[in-house]
C-alpha cells in the first residue's frame, strides 16, 4: 500500500479530478511533486514535497497552488503479511475564506470518492480489500 500512494505518476489513471501529475524530484526518503487537477473547465496546479519513510509513513506538503494551505499524511501498520491498517489524515485551508465555507459542505463527498479511488486501485493491484474506511472531517 505505500508502494500505491508513493507512486505519484498512476495517480491520473484512477484518481478523479486529477488530470496529471509530473513528479520532479524522487529520491528513496524524498519527492517533489506537481499535480494538476480539473473539474470541467477549472484546472488548478498544486506542488507539494513528500517525505517518505518506507514502510510506514507518507507525509505530504503544500509548497505552492490555489490554498493557503494542503498537508495530508499517510500511516501504515501492518496487521499481518496480506493486510495493513492506514490512517489518512487531511489538513487544508483555502485563501478565500467564502470559498472554503461554499467548499466545505462538499468536502467528505470529495474525500469518500477519492478514498474510494485508492480502495479500489489497490484491488485492481493487490487483490480484495476488506476496507472500513471512515470519514472524520
Amino acid at each position: 500500500m505505500f508502494d500505491l500512494v508513493a507512486d505519484v505518476d498512476k495517480y491520473p489513471e484512477f484518481l478523479p479530478w486529477v488530470v496529471a501529475t509530473r513528479v520532479r524530484h524522487d529520491s528513496e526518503t524524498e519527492m517533489t511533486a506537481d499535480m494538476l487537477v480539473g473539474f470541467k473547465s477549472l484546472r488548478e496546479k498544486f506542488t507539494s514535497k513528500v517525505e517518505k519513510t518506507r514502510p510506514h509513513t507518507i507525509n505530504v506538503h503544500y509548497v505552492d497552488g490555489p490554498l493557503r494551505d494542503l498537508d495530508n499524511n499517510w500511516t501504515f501498520r501492518a496487521l499481518d503479511e496480506d493486510r495493513c491498517e492506514i490512517d489518512f489524515c487531511v489538513d487544508f485551508a483555502f485563501k478565500n475564506l467564502l470559498f472554503e465555507k461554499m467548499a466545505g459542505q462538499y468536502i467528505d463527498r470529495a474525500f469518500r470518492k477519492m478514498v474510494t479511488a485508492f480502495e479500489a486501485r489497490a484491488e485492481e493491484l493487490y487483490g480484495n480489500n476488506s476496507s472500513s474506511a471512515q470519514s472524520v472531517a
